[in-house]
């Protein structure tokens, strides 16, 4: 049984040995990381100076970064001395394992190159995705930055996009403005419908081609409902909804209609 003595110098003898491999590899790692990410705020800098799509630079730029951090953590195991050829071919062996812990990761760096090759919308775009709606700020990796219209951020999986229903709304330079509007079975339709399209002639966003709708839609419970469908540059969208929808409250109560709410008669009827 080797005594105290024996154990203090292997000990130490391990400790000399191992820590300056350790000391230098957590060195190389730090330094690593730090010129990972000044490496690619340069890249991301330099990207968005050159000609490359805008949306791609984010994507780029991530992927210098990752590339980087995996070259330097190769390096620093070869710092402590293990053999960084078997060690990537134990890596390479593990890859079964590696796939399965990070399947979710792989699925959104996947999904993220469809998005990059289908280009279902750019930067700068108003996007519904997956129930979230937001401006595309940028398309990275594994997500997807979206700011709401209330300057909120939010980072959505890409693979929760590209696996969603996409809905864009910055396709066309001009939408349409869809309204219902409920006025009684005694008004007058003719008067309704006039002062409707006189309403949508008084706005100056209401563009005049594509030509705007006023129709009967449906006889309703409670009133005879009107569709009005102007079109509208995609720009004034909201502001002129907002505005038509008051406009089109005061105006048909001047001209005489009402605007009924749901409601339901009783009849009593006495019986003998």
């Amino acid at each position: 049984m080797p005594d105290f003595n024996d154990i203090v110098d292997i000990v130490s003898g391990v400790i000399a040995q191992w820590t300056p491999r350790v000391l230098g590899s957590l060195a190389f790692l730090i330094s690593g990381w730090m010129i990972a990410g000044r490496m690619k705020r340069l890249a991301r800098k330099a990207l968005s100076a050159s000609a490359i799509d805008d949306i791609l630079v984010p994507f780029l730029a991530g992927m210098i970064h990752v590339t980087i951090i995996v070259l330097v953590a190769i390096a620093a195991v070869g710092v402590l001395g293990v053999n960084t050829a078997s060690f990537v071919a134990v890596l390479g062996a593990a890859g079964l394992a590696v796939a399965l812990a990070f399947q979710d990761t792989f699925s959104n760096f996947a999904a993220g190159v469809m998005l990059l090759t289908f280009r279902p919308f750019d930067v700068g775009n108003y996007v519904d995705v997956g129930g979230t709606a937001g401006t595309v700020q940028e398309v990275g990796i594994f997500t997807c930055l979206l700011t709401t219209s209330d300057n909120i951020q939010i980072r959505v999986p890409n693979s929760k996009i590209f696996g969603q229903t996409i809905v864009n709304y910055s396709v066309s330079d001009t939408r349409r403005i869809d309204l219902s509007i409920g006025v009684g079975y005694d008004d007058d339709l003719g008067t309704a419908i006039r002062t409707c399209l006189d309403v949508l002639a008084a706005d100056p966003r209401v563009l005049e081609d594509p030509e705007a709708i006023v129709a009967v839609n449906e006889l309703g419970d409670s009133a005879v409902q009107l569709v009005v469908r102007p079109w509208v540059k995609r720009t004034d969208y909201g502001s002129t909804r907002w505005d038509l929808i008051r406009a089109l409250k005061e105006n048909l109560e001047a001209a005489g209609c009402t605007l009924p709410y749901p409601q339901r008669d009783v009849h009593l009827h006495q019986v003998s």
